[in-house]
Parts: structure tokens; sequence; C-alpha cells
């Protein structure tokens, strides 16, 4: 099975700006890539990676600055498996589950609408990550004869993407990641109830 994990190179994780500069967000971004590409390694899976451009990468890497949806379609031979470079938490257990779960789809839904990782065996599936994609997925997969299988994973569900999915990473975080933020100087903290993080100067 392939298995793609797309990938922003060029200005990544712009809705970190008010937390990290350009290039501390890229270099974050670099960090979870191989987080995420290792784990599928454990778990005997090699990743491709599909980049917006190219980058210096010890996994083959295919390149194409399209929208995010039209590159995956142009790849997305069944079975085939997507997972974003920025699932910092998962952990081989998490992703494991994913490959495993039976369906000719399978959905891990990410907080708030999003489509985290899939993997389709039918070559009626595509992707649309526009808006609310996991709901698109399940439209997509019913049309196309199959109905979702959903993976219900916290590991999975969490993408980092906000300056409070960072409180999650440091939290959570089981690779390179997170020692990534806390040598740049961030740490968890409580502010009215709510964990955020607060980076020390």
């Amino acid at each position: 099975m392939d298995v793609l994990v797309p990938f922003a190179a060029s200005e990544p994780k712009t809705r970190l700006a008010g937390v990290l500069t350009p290039d501390e967000r890229g270099r974050l971004a670099r960090v979870m890539l191989r987080d995420v590409c290792s784990t599928l390694e454990a778990i005997d899976v090699s990743p491709t990676v599909l980049s917006t451009d190219p980058i210096d990468c010890r996994w083959p890497v295919a390149v194409d600055n399209g929208p995010l949806t039209d590159a995956v379609n142009a790849r997305l031979e069944p079975p085939t498996a997507v997972v974003m470079s920025d699932l910092a938490l998962a952990t081989p257990e998490a992703l494991s589950r994913l490959f495993e779960a039976d369906g000719e789809v399978v959905l891990a839904p990410g907080l708030g609408g999003g489509t985290n990782a899939l993997v389709t065996r039918t070559p009626g599936f595509y992707t649309d990550y526009h808006g609310a994609s996991i709901a698109d997925h399940r439209r997509i997969a019913s049309a196309a004869g199959t109905e979702a299988t959903l993976v219900d994973s916290f590991r999975l569900a969490v993408d980092i993407d906000e300056a409070d999915d960072l409180a999650e990473l440091l939290l959570y975080g089981p690779g390179r990641s997170a020692e990534w933020l806390r040598a740049a100087g961030f740490e968890v903290t409580t502010t009215r109830g709510r964990v955020t993080v607060h980076r020390t100067e």
C-alpha cells in the first residue's frame, strides 16, 4: 500500500505566526514530518512525502505544488493511505489501528471537522480537503458504494495547527517535536482554568 504524507514546504504553519517566527515554523514543521515518517517506519510502513517543493529528506519525495486535494487525488491509486505531516502525537499503535481497520474507506477525523488520515481500498473514492472534509469524505465513500469506517483516536485527531495545539504536543507528544518545543522555551501553563503554553524569555 502506498502511504502519502502531504507536506507544505513553503510557508508552513502560518496559523502559528503569533507564537513562532517563519524560520521556527519551518523547523517545527520539518521535525513533525520526521516524527510522523519515523512512526510509520516503526510499523514497517514506507511513506512517500508529498511536498509542495523539493526538500532534503531521507524518505522518497514527490513534488506537487498544486492544491492539496488535487495533489493527493493524482496519486490516489488504491490501496493508498494519506497521513498528515503534523500528526506529532501519533504513535505506532494509533497508526496500526488506522491501517488494520476493516472497510473500503477508513477515516481518522480531526478536531473541527477535518480528515487527518485515511485509507482507501476502492477506486471510487477521492479526496476533498476543503471545509468540513470529514463530512465530505463520508459522503464520497457513500457515493462510491461503501460506508466509511471511522477510527476514533485522540492521537490522530490532534493536528498541530493552532497555538492551543502546542499544549497538547507538550503534554502528549512522544517524539522530537515536543522536545523541540521545550528547547525553544515553551512550557505548559494554566490560565483561567485552561491549559495553554507559555514561552520563557
